[in-house]
């Protein structure tokens, strides 16, 4: 074996100690690696040296290929070893040191991802960065030793201009942590403008937006139904549909499995990266539940099923809590644990029903991608019945025992990795998943899997203090909460009381955002700062403003804080949130599509927005399910319920639920109270009056 191939060193570097799934994978590289912390960065002042900074995740197909191609090389090791003191972090536990680098390689480079590589000054001010580089130049692309090269030469022969770019580089930095622009009026205007910035972007024949790759833009599909809703602009449901059903059909979705890969390679939504990702399932599900609403299509409670299913059987702590991501790799392959070749899809169903299965699948002797197969269905299902001149039911009866029989097959595979972190961000949105389901569906399993995750984040992941934990893993929660942290919370906590309703988790969602206000907010500026008042001094402190792949931290603020503010009758939550909505209202007027929550959250903010409060009755067969029923099967997204037992009287409520005293039952029955600003309208007894004052506002 050559001095180039890859190694593996007998004794683990320093990551070794870790806990974080993507640290421990680099334990063993040749690299000298240290965690984020004081013994490397006091090392690098001591010494001299700048940091090579390191960033990516478990699940990150291209973090893998650097690191089998570089980080394994004994010589691209040494070369590092030599020249810079090498650290390594993980980006789902550190998303602050992610946020200030990646707007760093931004601006360096026009672009970013992950795999992330800045080099630092010892003051930790980035001067020279970028993404992937391979280990020697191609299509391009520089090599990653001569990159190490340039940099090192430049450190030691041309520092003066090294610092120099180093400064002017953090002053942008710093420069962009503070939101541009003056506030937009809250308008509808706001929703309107988005919604025809997103059709016009809409691709009309495969569904999404743009080209590829193709990434699911739920919060952007969540705002066009909210267009369709305020405005009966058909073509935002005819967008939202389409995608839905395309993303629905392709392989992006695991038909075998359940849930969503990450996003599309190819604008058809057949080939994916692999990797499952906690946070895409916990906004699927959402934006397929009000799909439904909408469209009453039952296709999309079927997806919001097996989505949820996979979530329970796949991603779920023994505890309740939620695991992070699963690898798009499997045996060191991208894809292997979940494409298929004909030959082995006969041989386990037979030639009659493999060929059936085959022809509504995709599947064929040469394969859809890389010579091998992704199921995905090209055809509805009603076309494929007509094809096959087969009854649909019988079709659909046959198709689920082949996905059964195919899905059994491969849990014997060997699996891809999974990354078992638990994060309070991506939990808080799993929550408001599982629980919006539970009352949509009239599920209590869904209703069981958010409490039990409730009561995790509630124990587990929140400190004596009543502040939270940032992560979880083999037993132990380390790093300070995010904003995001604090705002899903408390967003998960609200929609986990209105499926149990339970006033224990109302209540500790008001604790959190106390906690929230008191530890982030800007109250000269308005909005929230995206670390603690009392986190460790970086080169910046940011304020997290638009939405990418998951929510911004100030959007799911100002979400949470609207709807706990009229939950429990606190005008002062409203008052933040309304501030909060014009500090970001600059990037809902300019960029919408970098705005989807925010746009959501206006929309909350606009109303209508109804205070539901049903008071049960005493007599038997009250109605309150059915009431409940009628409440959930329509698309009413600008609502909060609060329910009273029949054996509760004002009393016996904590103060959180003010919305429900002074209310009482009329006849014995379940009586319904539809309010706005505490203003309440006439008691409503009965489904059929209820639905009627529903559908009259």
């Amino acid at each position: 074996m050559s001095a180039s191939d890859t190694a593996r060193r007998a004794e683990p570097n320093r990551l070794g100690q870790e806990t974080s799934p993507y640290l421990l994978q680099h334990a063993y590289n040749p690299v000298d690696w240290y965690p984020w912390g004081p013994e490397a960065l006091e090392l690098s002042r001591k010494l001299d040296k700048p940091i090579f900074l390191s960033i990516g995740y478990s699940a990150c197909h291209w973090c893998h290929v650097m690191e089998h191609e570089s980080f394994e090389n004994p010589e691209i090791a040494a070369l590092m070893n030599q020249h810079f003191i090498n650290i390594k972090v993980d980006r789902e536990e550190r998303p602050d040191l992610d946020q200030i680098y990646m707007t760093a390689v931004q601006l360096m480079t026009g672009r970013g991802g992950w795999p992330m590589s800045v080099f630092l000054s010892p003051n930790l001010k980035p001067f020279f960065g970028g993404t992937y580089w391979p280990p020697a130049a191609q299509r391009g692309m520089p090599g990653f030793p001569d990159v190490l090269q340039g940099v090192h030469e430049a450190w030691s022969k041309r520092r003066q201009e090294v610092y120099e770019s180093a400064e002017r580089l953090t002053a942008a930095i710093v420069a962009d942590s503070i939101p541009k622009g003056d506030p937009s009026p809250l308008t509808t205007d706001l929703i309107r403008n988005a919604a025809t910035v997103l059709c016009q972007r809409a691709d009309r024949r495969e569904g999404g937006f743009g080209g590829a790759p193709k990434f699911p833009h739920s919060m952007d599909l969540r705002v066009l139904l909210r267009a369709w809703k305020r405005f009966g602009d058909q073509d935002a449901l005819a967008v939202v549909t389409l995608t839905l059903d395309k993303m629905a059909a392709g392989g992006i979705y695991d038909h075998l499995g359940g849930g969503f890969h990450r996003y599309s390679t190819d604008t058809r939504w057949l080939a994916p990266h692999f990797e499952k990702m906690l946070y895409d399932h916990a906004l699927l599900v959402p934006l397929y539940l009000e799909a439904w609403q909408a469209t009453h299509n039952p296709d999309y409670l079927r997806v919001v099923r097996e989505t949820l299913d996979y979530v329970i059987r796949e991603m779920t702590h023994p505890d309740g809590g939620f695991y992070s991501t699963q690898d798009a790799d499997s045996e060191g392959v991208e894809g292997k644990f979940f494409v298929w070749s004909e030959a082995e899809i006969l041989s386990i169903l037979g030639p009659d029903a493999g060929r059936i299965f085959c022809v509504c699948y995709d599947v064929s002797p040469h394969g859809n991608w890389e010579e091998t197969n992704i199921l995905n269905r090209r055809k509805t299902h009603a076309q494929a019945a007509q094809t096959l001149n087969i009854p649909e039911a019988e079709l659909e009866e046959l198709l689920a025992q082949c996905r059964q029989k195919l899905f059994a097959v491969r849990s014997q595979r060997i699996w891809p990795g999974r990354d078992e972190k638990i994060l309070t961000s991506w939990n808080g949105l799993m929550l408001s998943a599982f629980a919006q389901s539970a009352q949509v569906l009239s599920e209590p399993r869904y209703a069981a899997a958010a409490q039990r995750a409730a009561d995790f984040l509630l124990t587990t992941l929140k400190q004596p203090d009543d502040r939270l934990w940032h992560a979880f893993k083999d037993g132990k929660a380390r790093l300070n909460g995010y904003l995001d942290d604090y705002a899903c919370a408390i967003d998960g906590l609200i929609d986990v009381f209105q499926a149990v309703q339970d006033p224990q988790y109302l209540s500790a969602a008001t604790r959190l955002a106390e906690q929230l206000r008191s530890q982030f907010e800007d109250p000269a500026a308005g909005g929230f700062f995206y670390t603690s008042h009392d986190h460790e001094e970086l080169i910046a402190r940011q304020k997290d403003v638009q939405d990418n792949a998951t929510p911004s931290g100030n959007s799911m603020a100002a979400t949470a804080l609207l709807r706990l503010g009229r939950l429990t009758g606190r005008s002062d939550f409203e008052t933040v949130a309304e501030r909060t909505l014009n500090l970001l209202s600059p990037v809902a007027q300019r960029y919408p599509s970098a705005a989807g929550q925010t746009l959501a959250a206006i929309d909350f903010w606009l109303g209508p927005t109804f205070e539901i409060a049903l008071i049960e009755g005493t007599a038997s067969g009250s109605g309150s399910a059915e009431m409940l029923r009628t409440i959930h099967d329509s698309f009413i997204p600008n609502k909060v319920v609060a329910i009273r037992s029949a054996s509760m009287n004002d009393a016996d409520l904590p103060a959180e639920l003010a919305l429900l005293k002074g209310k009482p039952s009329r006849g014995g029955q379940t009586t319904a109270y539809i309010c706005e600003h505490g203003t309440c309208g006439m008691p409503r007894v009965g489904v059929e009056a209820l639905a009627q004052a529903l559908s009259k506002k």
